[in-house]
């Protein structure tokens, strides 16, 4: 365990002018609120806040940030008030410690909806203080260090929101060796079978990889010398396992055909033009790689990462990536935010002059906006991957982007309105579809006309949260005014067979309907017929509610009722013969919905599922993974919770699987004995060779639930001359 003079020394060396006795104080007044806490791995909870403290002083930050890392638990783990630290710290170290609060959890609160309001708050303490945000980060990577002691499902849990939020802020703030590190330990919980199997890989090659970087860094340094460049020093490094991973998935390539696995890093002298210099140099060395070169110097990413990376040829035809930076520039790159110290002036948020904060600004501003806690969450991961696309309006203006933006985020960028209004686009003086990625370099001007607005198909191709909320909000009015004229029909529809004036009713004067709504938790009659629209309610038991049960059963003749009650029997038939429902997935708080999976994603038992009301079909339900989720969550009011049910005779699930492979012989063969390894049956299969030369092997398994799908999976992948399994969307 580390000891707090270590951290004393450390925080001391790069803060001379420190008030080093408040980390002592911080330290002893944490041990003692903490006496008797262990960790899951047995140890005394103390070494984790002593850890944290470890890895900001290793950042080099300051006395208050450190204290705050000793100190960030105490709140919420211990009986200690808010106040306490602020008599005790002072103001800002107590600010600092309530920024890092979680919320309460409420007990109605789902477990996503507890996430999305302590990011809420996270974001919104990140504006003021930076700092809350770097002490969260350096609390997270501790917590990733010792997830192994957790059970499986939580370390699940834990690493897929460390990969979805922790590490792509750990990128926006420009903290290179943090994300790097949250990534790859995520990757390790994540897919324990691919990473081993991956680092084994690396492993192997290690001593080829080692020689190779010894060569051209030599190379390098010599060269340099000859033409008289400066340098500090040069670095070698072979790409991450999480990158790789990525790599390998997304291109479905080999690891020989990666091309900047091993890359060489030029630390010049703090003079931009020893950079180009350099670059120079390296160009004449070895022949570049056509299209891939990037010039981070002239155009920094909008976290202030500033290089150049060229890709080039060695001279036995391995191909390496070389980047070429200042000191500055690499120790920014290292240390992100955490490299510029506003706040030492008094400056401790973000301010309009500070450009690593410009996507911060925006992030909150909608965040208070969007109120759903998944669509929240989902934007939130869309928003925080960077933006490395820059197109020009007409009159010169540059627009940054993320890539893959399309005209319409372009648009929506531009203003609101010229979103809605939008009807074509036109790029370097072609007209374009809609849907077309914008590429560096671009003059994009839109087309607009009044009668225009947007259209629901946007959503399947607008990449930025901007864009995609303003057409969901533009959706979901319209289709909310489609829902209240059809529960307005239905309504008049039920209330006619019960021999009720439907315009006495809704015109109720005393305001009985409205009360009847505020029952059903909505506060006009308006929200009430959509609810009935939406098939959340069924109008006749709010016709009841209305008439009280006397004068409902007097209207409600013996003859609706026997109906009734033939109908409600077929719909049980109806589920216990496709096996869903009460033996399979149920609503939550709800009785006597018919529920169904959906045919795109056929979700398998143990997967996060989501339910939606569609309109006269009942409850579809669909795995939160699946690629229509984003296009219903343009109306979170037909959202419902759904949960798989406990069953004793769990059915099996068909799921179809798609292999690519090597275009060799004894494939099929293979993949055959892997999945009946794990006593696995298979419906069918069918083989196809591609244009690449790549084997394309789709087969339809029998699985019991996620667990078991993801052996098989894993089991496959394992199969020689198999480069990649995935599976397929839709009804196998």
């Amino acid at each position: 365990m580390i000891r707090i003079e270590e951290i004393v020394e450390k925080v001391g060396r790069n803060h001379p002018q420190a008030d080093l006795d408040i980390l002592r104080r911080a330290y002893f007044f944490s041990a003692r609120e903490h006496k008797g806490q262990t960790r899951a791995s047995g140890e005394p909870y103390l070494v984790h806040p002593l850890e944290v403290a470890n890895i900001l002083a290793e950042m080099r930050l300051d006395e208050v940030s450190v204290a705050t890392g000793l100190l960030h638990d105490v709140v919420e783990d211990t009986l200690v008030a808010p106040e306490v630290i602020r008599e005790l710290f002072g103001e800002e170290i107590a600010h600092l410690v309530d920024g890092l609060t979680k919320i309460a959890q409420i007990s109605n609160q789902s477990r996503e909806e507890q996430q999305a309001e302590n990011v809420r708050k996270m974001l919104l303490a990140m504006v003021d203080d930076v700092r809350v945000v770097l002490v969260k980060l350096a609390d997270r990577l501790h917590n990733m260090r010792t997830l192994q002691f957790l059970k499986p499902e939580k370390r699940r849990r834990i690493a897929q929101e460390t990969l979805d939020i922790f590490a792509p802020i750990a990128h926006r703030l420009g903290i290179g060796r943090m994300r790097s590190e949250l990534e790859d330990l995520a990757f390790q919980h994540l897919h324990p079978e691919e990473y081993r199997e991956l680092a084994e890989q690396l492993e192997k090659r290690r001593p080829e990889h080692e020689a190779f970087l010894g060569d051209i860094t030599t190379h390098i340094q010599e060269k340099m010398l000859e033409a008289e460049v400066p340098i500090i020093r040069v670095e070698g490094r072979v790409k991450r396992l999480y990158s790789i991973w990525k790599k390998l998935k997304r291109q479905k390539i080999g690891l020989d055909q990666v091309y900047d696995m091993i890359a060489a890093r030029v630390i010049t002298p703090n003079e931009v033009r020893h950079c180009y210099a350099a670059l120079g140099v390296v160009h004449n060395m070895w022949q570049p790689v056509p299209g891939r070169f990037k010039d981070w110097v002239a155009m920094p990413r909008d976290n202030l990462y500033q290089s150049l990376h060229t890709s080039v040829i060695g001279t036995k035809g391995q191909p390496f990536e070389v980047q070429i930076r200042t000191e500055e520039m690499h120790r920014i790159a290292e240390e992100g935010v955490a490299a510029h110290w506003k706040y030492k002036e008094g400056k401790r948020g973000a301010r309009d002059d500070d450009q690593a904060f410009q996507w911060l600004r925006s992030l909150v501003e909608w965040s208070q906006e969007v109120k759903d806690s998944r669509d929240f969450l989902e934007s939130l991961k869309l928003d925080l991957y960077p933006k490395d696309v820059y197109a020009f309006t007409p009159m010169g203006k540059v627009m940054q982007l993320p890539r893959g933006a399309t005209p319409v985020d372009f648009a929506y960028l531009i203003h609101t309105e010229v979103g809605n209004k939008c009807t074509g686009a036109r790029v370097n003086n072609r007209i374009v579809p809609l849907r077309t990625a914008i590429q560096n370099g671009d003059v994009v001007e839109i087309m607009t006309s009044p009668n225009s607005h947007p259209s629901r198909d946007w959503l399947n191709f607008v990449v930025t949260s901007r864009a995609r909320n303003r057409v969901r909000h533009w959706v979901a009015e319209q289709q909310r005014a489609e829902s209240i004229e059809i529960g307005r029909k239905l309504f008049e529809k039920e209330a006619g067979r019960l021999q009720l004036s439907a315009k006495k009713l809704l015109g109720d004067s005393d305001g009985e309907l409205k009360r009847i709504a505020n029952d059903y938790g909505y506060g006009r009659v308006d929200d009430l017929l959509a609810a009935i629209g939406y098939g959340k309610i069924v109008p006749r038991n709010a016709i009841a509610k209305f008439l009280g049960p006397d004068k409902f059963a007097e209207l409600d003749q013996k003859k609706e009722s026997r109906l009734r009650s033939s109908v409600n029997a077929g719909v049980q038939a109806v589920r216990k013969f496709i096996r869903l429902g009460d033996d399979s997935i149920v609503v939550r708080g709800v009785d006597d919905l018919l529920v169904a999976r959906a045919r795109c994603c056929n979700p398998v038992r143990g997967e996060e599922i989501i339910g939606y009301v569609t309109l006269g079909k009942g409850v579809a339900v669909h795995a939160r993974r699946c690629k229509n989720v984003q296009q219903l969550m343009v109306n979170p009011e037909r959202i419902v919770e759904v949960e798989w049910a406990g069953s004793s005779d769990q059915a099996a699930y068909a799921v179809k699987l798609l292999a690519i492979t090597e275009n060799r012989t004894g494939m099929i063969a293979g993949l055959t004995d892997a999945i009946s390894d794990m006593k696995t049956g298979i419906r069918d299969m069918r083989a196809t060779v591609a244009p690449d030369n790549r084997g394309r092997i789709e087969v339809t398994v029998e699985v019991f639930d996620v667990k078991h799908l993801d052996k098989v999976m894993s089991n496959i992948r394992k199969v020689p001359g198999v480069l990649d399994v995935e599976r397929l969307q839709g009804a196998a």
